[in-house]
């Protein structure tokens, strides 16, 4: 691989994934009974889920500038052209202390080829480019050839989701805590997307199989190839879900891969339990 390719924890892929495929792991922190955790290798996504239910509050931590300026100015070192696909800068300061401390290394090794995508996505929508980029790598293109595709792949890349319990997007300020308690008495799910990098609301639907109905509905809306994509869908410990919704996806679109993952512990600290997110393209590749 000429070109090394950098994703952080985020992007909700399995810590095997960046062995096998020789990423660099940038793993931000959960913080529990004010411990400092980091996230996949501290602690594992069903940990935090569990510690939810119990009703503990958990806190989320960006990556420290410390972490970035050694496996930069290692990379540096090495003189190897190198790629980081980082989470939404609207959900986390993580991308602004990336380029900050890439600009401190950039004038110890002016040599140094480092870019850095504001990837505006989430969990798998961003783990989805992050394994288009690989795949890039791996045959060969060049950074600024990897950095043009992977930023228009970005664009394209749509995120649904619902949540089960409305209280933990209410305790992150996402919405009022009235309207989590209304929304939990009359079995509200809403469905929310991600436009340009932050959380937006889209609507409420009334139970749980008519919100899996209605993903299907916009996926169809929003969705282009639907069958030659890598759908992905990643669950807040909630397998029964996820694979209720894989089933629904196959028989509507049979696309070429469907992929299943747990959302990972920083951002199912802000969204809980019961989460179910699917990413698709919105355009072909």
């Amino acid at each position: 691989m000429n070109v090394h390719i950098l994703a952080d924890s985020a992007s909700d892929l399995p810590i095997e994934f960046f062995e096998e495929s020789s990423v660099t792991f940038l793993p931000l922190s959960v913080e529990i009974d004010g411990k400092q955790l980091e996230d996949q290798k501290e602690i594992k996504p069903k940990e935090i889920y569990d510690s939810m239910r119990s009703g503990t509050v958990v806190k989320t931590s960006q990556i420290s500038p410390s972490l970035f300026k050694d496996v930069f100015t290692d990379l540096a070192k090495k003189g190897v052209p190198s790629l980081y696909v980082c989470f939404s800068s609207e959900l986390s300061g993580t991308y602004q202390t990336a380029m900050m401390i890439r600009n401190e290394v950039i004038e110890d090794f002016p040599e140094f080829e480092l870019s850095i995508i504001d990837s505006k996505c989430a969990s798998l929508g961003c783990g989805l480019a992050v394994k288009y980029a690989v795949d890039l790598a791996g045959s060969g293109k060049s950074l600024s050839e990897i950095e043009t595709a992977v930023k228009a792949y970005c664009k394209k890349v749509e995120h649904i989701f619902t949540v089960d319990n409305l209280e933990y997007l209410a305790r992150g300020g996402r919405i009022s805590k009235a309207s989590a308690f209304v929304g939990g008495l009359l079995n509200i799910k809403p469905l929310l997307h991600v436009e340009d990098g932050k959380l937006i609301p889209l609507e409420k639907v009334r139970g749980r199989k008519k919100v899996f109905r209605r993903i299907i509905d916009i996926m169809k809306d929003r969705g282009v190839n639907l069958e030659n994509q890598t759908i992905a869908i990643s669950h807040g410990d909630d397998e029964e879900a996820a694979n209720e919704m894989k089933a629904l996806i196959q028989e509507a679109f049979s696309p070429k891969e469907i992929y299943v993952n747990l959302v990972g512990a920083v951002i199912g600290a802000h969204s809980g339990p019961g989460t179910l997110a699917i990413f698709f393209l919105n355009d072909e590749e």
